[in-house]
């Protein structure tokens, strides 16, 4: 908080508008969805605010980067409604989001290193050799088609399944997340951008993106934090 504005000093919603880059509606905006505490009102029904108004402002702003808009808009609600346990789990619920995101790039990671010898084979193959060649069921190759993170063509003449090496590809990837408790929706988009990208290789800049956003989202959440606890402390005078 800027060392002249104290506690007691009121402000007019411009006042609080300008010193965030905000328009007067959108601070009256952020009042009305429960992420400032209410206002007093003059008696002539002017709002005025305060130093915790301008806390609460700059908390629910550096909340968004980390936590998106709405889950600190709840944070914001649940703070000034007085459940503030429940803003507490919902910034958990956050970092543990985090913490999974970063457990499904690595095990990424590890699997798009272990398609290397599977990428480069050439030839067809059908769906039980290539069960038997992963230690899975034929029908858990068949799930995976109908998930769409397999896609097999048919043989034209005998409609059969015919696996080619970007299909086995596929199925490798898969099985590895699957093994890492990875859920095929889950799974999906990644299959998606692979065959997008024609293999794995162009994926290397895709991953050190995932990594940037990681890190720039968890730097974004000890930004929020920091000014969240502030603001709850402002309340605990």
């Amino acid at each position: 908080m800027p060392s002249n504005l104290q506690d007691g000093v009121r402000l007019r919603p411009v006042d609080l508008a300008r010193g965030h880059g905000l328009s007067t509606q959108a601070v009256r905006n952020y009042e009305a969805a429960g992420i400032l505490p209410g206002a007093a009102r003059t008696p002539h029904g002017y709002r005025t605010y305060t130093a915790a108004h301008a806390l609460a402002l700059r908390a629910f702003r550096a909340l968004v980067p980390g936590h998106g808009h709405r889950t600190a808009t709840l944070i914001m609600q649940n703070v000034n409604g007085g459940t503030t346990e429940e803003a507490l789990r919902l910034v958990d619920e956050s970092h543990a989001q985090v913490l999974e995101d970063r457990r499904t790039l690595r095990a990424v990671e590890a699997a798009l290193r272990d398609l290397g010898p599977v990428a480069a084979e050439r030839g067809d193959t059908f769906v039980g050799p290539l069960a038997r060649r992963l230690g899975i069921r034929a029908a858990t190759l068949r799930k995976w088609e109908r998930a769409g993170v397999v896609a097999p063509r048919r043989d034209p003449r005998t409609g059969y399944r015919v696996y080619g090496a970007a299909d086995v590809r596929d199925a490798q990837l898969v099985h590895q997340l699957r093994r890492g408790g990875y859920l095929l929706e889950q799974i999906a988009p990644l299959i998606a951008q692979v065959r997008a990208a024609g293999g794995v290789a162009p994926l290397e800049s895709t991953l050190r993106d995932w990594h940037a956003r990681l890190s720039s989202r968890s730097r974004a959440m000890l930004a929020g934090a920091a000014a969240l606890d502030a603001y709850l402390a402002s309340r605990e005078l």
